[in-house]
This record gives structure tokens, sequence and C-alpha cells, in this order.
């Protein structure tokens, strides 16, 4: 670490602030920022208001004057030997062009001036420098540049207009430099031989201010190479985002951006349908649990965001995720059928074993499939599909209920969506899937208690009472009624509904005689 100071003149004294400058391990000198600097002031403000000036008088003014002068033929003989030494230490053996020099600043003029901080920066050899460049930032810091017109001239648009427009140009100034650290290394890399040595080691949030400044200067070695960087280099978190946002805009010039821009779109015809539907079918046909399941997280939760960043203004595939249900309820039928024949359960564990694994695996699939439409709000088709599947519901009975139990989590998992207004099926698709459903379900509710861990009991029993109050008044009291009975015989083995009971009692036993008291004040006062 080097530092190069920063003079102030107060009334009556001088004094010179050491300020921290970064220093790459090539030797490349990079302006601290303005953060950095207003610190440093900020203390040695506070310091100098702890011990106070001394009153002034003559006499110590007479005797200061030769320090101020000898500090004046001192100082930059001093700062230019620690320059010297820090670069022959850090510099490789072609970065020496390309090092700057740093030479003092002038002290200010006590008429108020000195409340700029000034910092002086120079490139190449100090001796041959016939342009300044001035920099004017935020916070009052103001930056000069010792630089040469040809370099500058023979890698900038911008500094090339400005040079041939008045010759010769003593100096030019930048007023409102928003970044004057990053503008300071960008010149500072028209000096270097080997940029993408400098760039290398750099973090891509630093290139892209680079790439910024380069661009406003019509720097177009550098921005290739900046370009050239972001194209090889990871991105991490939210770099993407800032990446693609900073260099979208130069797809029409001759700066060759596709190769960065080919990470985040295709050029491949095929629609990503096709590419989902692949992704599904694997997921589907796979037979090993744990990559199965992790998986099924996964797409599942990718989807979700899919429709959160859409707002479910588009969808993906509904005909591909509709035909793999039909598939899977189609297979289920049929393993069913075989597990229902007279003397199955009489067979051994070799041929029985396959098939229960085969009708958890395919009611596993459509779990995760009701869960992806009801999540996507399109799962009022497959309600449909559900209602009217009777030689399933007929045969559920007459399987072992631990191999059946799985079949009721899809039909909870499709009351807890129209309870939560995830899907809107007709009134007839409702009525339809209580009447062939719901007995299945309060059949097996005490396995799903105990054996299913993803069972959550309050949603469900919330789910099937809000199903039930959809329906009109006399449909929710015929089944009501008939789970009356059983939640009489079972008790907590039976889904809790009383909830739904106390809304279908007000319905039935108060409402009407509150409607008829109101009908007769209004009467009473017309």
């Amino acid at each position: 670490m080097a530092d190069f100071r920063v003079r102030r003149l107060e009334p009556g004294q001088t004094k010179i602030r050491n300020v921290p400058i970064a220093v790459t391990p090539e030797g490349f000198w990079c302006c601290p920022s303005p953060a950095v600097l207003q610190k440093t002031l900020k203390n040695h403000n506070q310091q100098n208001k702890q011990k106070g000036s001394p009153p002034p008088s003559k006499a110590p003014s007479v005797q200061k004057a030769p320090s101020l002068a000898t500090e004046k033929r001192q100082l930059p003989n001093q700062l230019r030997s620690r320059v010297v030494s820090d670069d022959q230490r850090c510099m490789t053996p072609d970065a020496s062009a390309a090092s700057p020099t740093k030479a003092p600043e002038r002290p200010p003029k006590p008429n108020g001036e000195n409340q700029q901080r000034k910092i002086s920066v120079g490139f190449g050899q100090p001796e041959t420098s016939d342009l300044k460049v001035i920099l004017f930032g935020k916070e009052g810091i103001a930056v000069r540049m010792s630089v040469h017109r040809n370099i500058l001239a023979e890698h900038s648009i911008f500094f090339a207009d400005k040079l041939s427009r008045q010759s010769p140009v003593p100096y030019i100034e930048i007023m409102d430099c928003e970044d004057v650290e990053i503008y300071v290394e960008t010149v500072g890399l028209m000096y270097c031989k080997e940029m993408k040595h400098r760039l290398i080691k750099q973090s891509v949030p630093r290139v892209l201010r680079v790439l910024r400044v380069a661009e406003s200067l019509g720097y177009r070695s550098c921005v290739k190479s900046c370009l050239d960087y972001l194209e090889a280099v990871p991105w991490v978190g939210e770099e993407e985002e800032n990446v693609v946002k900073s260099i979208r805009h130069l797809q029409n010039d001759d700066y060759g951006i596709s190769p960065i821009l080919k990470r985040v779109a295709s050029d491949i015809t095929n629609p990503p349908n096709d590419t989902l539907a692949h992704i599904l079918e694997m997921v589907l046909k796979s037979t090993e649990d744990r990559g199965r399941r992790e998986m099924k997280s996964l797409v599942l939760k990718l989807l979700k965001e899919n429709n959160l960043w859409t707002n479910g203004s588009t969808d993906i595939c509904i005909e591909t995720l509709y035909s793999s249900c039909r598939n899977c309820l189609d297979s289920l039928l049929a393993v069913f059928r075989q597990a229902s024949e007279p003397g199955f359960a009489e067979r051994s564990l070799e041929i029985k074993d396959p098939v229960v694994r085969h009708i958890a695996l395919e009611a596993d699939n459509l779990l995760w499939l009701v869960e992806i439409l009801a999540d996507r709000h399109i799962a009022d088709e497959f309600a449909v599909m559900w209602a009217s599947q009777n030689e399933l519901a007929e045969l559920h009975s007459k399987l072992p209920i631990m191999s059946r139990h799985l079949i009721s989590c899809i039909t909870a998992r499709l009351f807890v969506a129209i309870g939560r207004g995830e899907m809107l099926p007709s009134k007839d698709t409702r009525q339809l899937l209580l009447h062939v459903w719901l007995q299945p379900l309060i059949d097996d509710y005490s396995w799903l208690q105990h054996g299913c861990r993803s069972f959550d009991r309050k949603v469900v029993e919330e789910g099937i009472g809000r199903t039930i109050l959809t329906l009109p008044l006399e449909d929710q009291q015929n089944i009501l009624l008939s789970w009356l009975g059983s939640f009489l015989k079972v008790g907590d083995n039976c889904p809790n509904l009383q909830r739904a009971f106390e809304v279908w009692w007000r319905r039935t036993f108060i409402r009407p005689y509150v409607e008829q008291q109101g009908n007769l004040v209004q009467s009473d006062r017309s």
C-alpha cells in the first residue's frame, strides 16, 4: 500500500495528510474512492478542531516561511522516490509505461478554494506530458491527470474530437464526472500493452464500470476487452442481470456481443414446450426414488417461479401436462385392475411388490402433476377427469389401504385447490367429485393422518368444507348429514367438518328467520 499527499492550507499553517491509495499486484495505481478520501479529511478536520488553531502573530509567520519553501522543494522528490520504489517492487517488466507517477498539488488559496479536495495523477513519462485532464467529481473532489495528447487521441474518439477542435489545447475539463476512480483507471489502461492482464483480476461489477466509462470515451479497444472478459468469466447472483442490462444496447454496434447474450438466449428453433415435455417425460418415467423426488421438487419450484414472473399471462405446454395426466390415469387404472383380481392377495411378494410399487409411482406422478396444474390455475379440466373415474373409485375399496392411500391424497389436493380458489370447476363437477371421492377419502383418513408426513389435516378439512359450502343448500345438507353419521362413529378417524356444519346450520335455521324479521320491519315502515 502506497500513499499520496493532499495538501490543505490553513490560516497561518500548512498541513499535509496521507491518504491511502490502492495498488494492484502489477503496479497499476488506482485513484482512491470518494468515500475513503472524505473519511480521511473528515478525521483530519476533527483533529484540527480538538487541537485548536494558534493565534496569528507576525513572528511565527516570518519563521515558518522558510519551512514552507523547504517543503515545496523537498516534497516532489520525496513523493517521486516513494513511487519509483513501489513500482520497482510491484510492476511486471512490461508495465513501466502504464504506472502513473504522483505529483503534489499546489497549495490551495485561502479564499475558499481549499474546500475542494485536489488530487494529481500522472501517467507515462512525466517529463513528456503535454496535456492536463481535470476531472470534477462529486463531494468536491477534483483530479488532475498529467497525460499525453497522442495517447489519448489514438485510443479515444472523445479526446480526439476535443483535441482537434482547438490547437493547442492546454487542458481539458470534465465536469460532473460520476465515477472519478474508474475514469482515472480507464485512462490508465490506454498506457497498457496487455489490457487483458489488467482486467483478469478485476470483479464483474468493476469491469462493468470500466465498460461504461470506456464506451462514453469511445475507447473501442477497451470496450472490446471488457466484453471478452465478460464472455469468459462466470456470473454469480445478480451479476447476470447487470451484465445483460449493460451490454444489450450494444447489439447494433460492431462489438460482437452475441457470444455473451447466448448465455441467456438461444437460437434453437425448437419451442420451449418441446424441451419441457421432454423433461416431464424423463421425470415421470424415472424409477430411482431419490432422484425422481428431488427433481420433482426442483421442477415444481421452477415452474412456480416462472408463473410468478409471468403473472400467469403465459403458460407452458398445457396440452403436454394433460397428456401426461391421461397417460398416468390409464396406467393407474390398469394396475388397479390387476391388483383387484381374485386371488391377487395370496400371490407371492415377488409378484405383488412390483404392482404395489407401480401404483405408488403412478399416484405420486399424478399428485405432482395436479400440484403443477393447481399452482398454474389450470386444473379445472383435471377435476372433470378425476370426478369421472367411477371404476377407479369402485376398485379403490378392494385394495389394501397401504396400497391405495395415495389416491386419496390426489382427491384431498383437489378439494384444497377448490377451497383456495386455485380452480373453478362447475357446480356439476363439484357435486360429482364429492359424490365419487369423498367417501374413499374418509375411509383412508386415519391412514393419511399417521402414515403420510406431507398430509396437513387442517388444510384438507378446510378445503373439503369450503367445497361443500359452494353447492346448493340441499346438497350441503345431504353431504353434511352423511358426514355427521360417519363422524359420530369414528371421531378423529374422519375429517372434522364442524366449521362447515356451523355455516350450513346458520344458513338453514337462522338466516330464514332473520330475513323474515327484516321483511316484516320493512313492511311496517312502508
